[in-house]
């Protein structure tokens, strides 16, 4: 039997919690019992989560209950608070000090990193957090992938990622018919979370995958559409009719695009001036990168709401 623990942070994705579940419950719908899942919180009390759902956890925070862990997973979400507590940095070490792995969804992986237990380790972070988490973590691969997971570090960043965590969990830990029943009945009902591209269009080619991935890999210096078009072995042409016709917009916005959402994220989610922004994103100067923002999101960078880092 594996044991799995779920620590339940203020406003946690309850999507990505419940995605881990349905795995979870599933494979003791397989195989009764192969799964024992405990849900922690401070003091053992209820937790908000991010929809405004309470959920009270099921086991107390003693030693001798998390010493039978084989995973704890930090659960977290977009507006958990950004702060490291003695209580949580205590558990961690103390986790990390036992043959139990440690995981985390959404913007889990960020507590795991600012205790220091993330250093040599690939990560999976929700795009808000990962200049924070490259910030308080620099020995720390921060990858763009929707789940990872690198030795006993177990990390996922969407209600997708979430559940695929599980599945290969349950590959590493159970009979692998098990972990290939569970797929089997949840596929249908995962498929509309299936990672096929960084788009809502479900046809996206492979090439045009390769040209977005080169965009998100070049905001600080863009590449022209020619040199894009070379790498993948594509016209210009051809570039700008995939993007017409596969995600709707020109390459050049959607190119422009991704560095102002990407500067949006810089500027709520790091201490950067607004300069070292629009440089980090590609752009010239502060006024060019100003009128840009404006146009986008219809206000000035200088007027962003700045989270707490």
């Amino acid at each position: 039997m594996s044991n799995i623990g779920f620590l339940l942070l203020d406003n946690f994705s309850l999507t990505c919690f419940t995605q881990c579940l349905d795995v979870l419950v599933t494979a003791n719908h397989v195989r009764p019992g192969s799964i024992k899942v405990h849900t922690f919180s401070l003091n053992s009390s209820e937790v908000m989560s991010d929809l405004g759902i309470p959920i009270r956890s099921d086991t107390p925070l003693t030693d001798i209950r998390i010493a039978n862990l084989d995973l704890m997973v930090i659960c977290s979400g977009m507006r958990t608070p950004r702060t490291m507590p003695n209580w949580l940095t205590t558990l961690l070490h103390k986790l990390a000090s036992l043959p139990v792995a440690l995981g985390g969804l959404w913007n889990g992986a960020w507590y795991l990193g600012k205790a220091g237990l993330l250093d040599g380790y690939r990560c999976a972070i929700h795009a808000d957090q990962r200049t924070a988490l490259a910030e308080y973590s620099p020995n720390t691969t921060v990858t763009l992938d929707t789940v990872v997971i690198d030795r006993d570090r177990l990390t996922a960043s969407t209600p997708a990622g979430a559940f695929h965590l599980m599945i290969k969990w349950l590959y590493s830990a159970l009979d692998y018919k098990v972990a290939d029943a569970v797929f089997d009945v949840l596929d249908y009902d995962q498929s509309r979370f299936r990672k096929t591209a960084d788009t809502p269009n479900q046809t996206v080619t492979a090439p045009l995958r390769e040209v977005i991935t080169l965009m998100k890999s070049n905001l600080e210096e863009p590449l022209g559409l020619d040199h894009l078009a070379q790498c993948v072995k594509l016209s210009r042409r051809q570039v700008q009719r995939f993007f017409q016709a596969q995600i709707g917009t020109p390459p050049q916005k959607y190119y422009l695009e991704l560095r102002l959402t990407e500067a949006q994220r810089l500027i709520q989610n790091s201490r950067f001036a607004i300069i070292d922004v629009a440089i980090a994103c590609g752009f010239v100067s502060a006024g060019h990168f100003s009128r840009r923002y404006s146009a986008y999101f219809g206000y000035p960078p200088s007027r962003e709401s700045r989270h707490d880092v």
